[in-house]
């Protein structure tokens, strides 16, 4: 029998403890963010840009378009994403965080709401900033953070928040990804359409600035789409002018898709 050195030896089984806990069930929705914020300490991007072709299903033919998005984390704003429809000289567009909105139509500020983009927390402020604060912004998705469930999406495992199978399709709930620690679904209320859920899918993801991102993006509310999205161009990491996140100067501080 070999008989290893009684540091490597503990150092090995401290190994293997850690991969059997990154492995194992968390028991509530928040020891799974917190394995989710803990994978990517310091290490996922606080800026991103990439360019949207949005596929839109209202009417009686969808329509196609395309959209510019920036997003960024800082500690004074946190998570802000802006959003400019069609070309960004055009001043149409919102500005979210993940409690607010502000759209802009030709250059000024239209609207305002409460209704954030419940996306925010999810990709990015998860990674980046304390996880009472997620909590604390996901709190309106109503999912039921005492159930972790498990299960597979895209032959790929699965922890699943808010729902005690994956055959629960009514309850609010978030799937994450257990290797990459990124969320792959979301089944969530919807103002838009009443009671039912609108089912939000996250597919071909890509490493990117130290951490992912999904490239494909579709929400489908009774089995029908809503709308699609994807991505392509994608900068991580990059220098974002503070003013692109105002909407006092929408259109003055030069925008990032500006050719040279």
């Amino acid at each position: 029998m070999i008989r290893l050195p009684r540091a490597l030896a503990a150092t090995l089984a401290f190994a293997a403890l850690s991969s059997a806990h990154a492995q194992s069930t968390p028991k509530t929705g928040t020891e799974v963010l917190q394995r989710m914020h803990d994978a990517y300490a310091g290490k996922w991007y606080h800026t991103l840009a990439f360019v949207q072709q949005t596929t839109a299903y209202r009417g009686a033919a969808p329509t196609v378009t395309t959209w510019y998005e920036a997003l960024r984390h800082t500690d004074k704003h946190g998570t802000q994403l802006r959003i400019d429809v069609g070309e960004p000289a055009a001043g149409n567009g919102m500005l979210y965080t993940a409690d607010s909105m502000w759209r802009m139509r030709d250059g000024k500020l239209a609207a305002q709401s409460d209704q954030g983009n419940e996306f925010l927390p999810m990709i990015e402020g998860v990674y980046v900033q304390p996880i009472a604060k997620t909590l604390e912004q996901i709190k309106g998705f109503g999912v039921d953070m005492s159930k972790v469930s498990t299960g597979k999406w895209q032959d790929r495992p699965v922890w699943i928040v808010g729902a005690a199978a994956a055959a629960d399709s009514t309850s609010p709930q978030f799937w994450i990804d257990t290797d990459r620690k990124v969320v792959v679904r979301m089944l969530m209320n919807s103002g838009a359409t009443g009671s039912a859920l609108m089912d939000i899918r996250l597919d071909g993801y890509v490493p990117v600035g130290g951490g992912w991102l999904a490239t494909k993006i579709a929400m489908l509310v009774g089995g029908k789409p809503r709308q699609t999205e994807v991505y392509s161009q994608w900068k991580a990491n990059i220098d974002l002018a503070p003013g692109l996140f105002d909407p006092a100067t929408w259109t003055t501080t030069p925008h990032w898709a500006a050719k040279p």
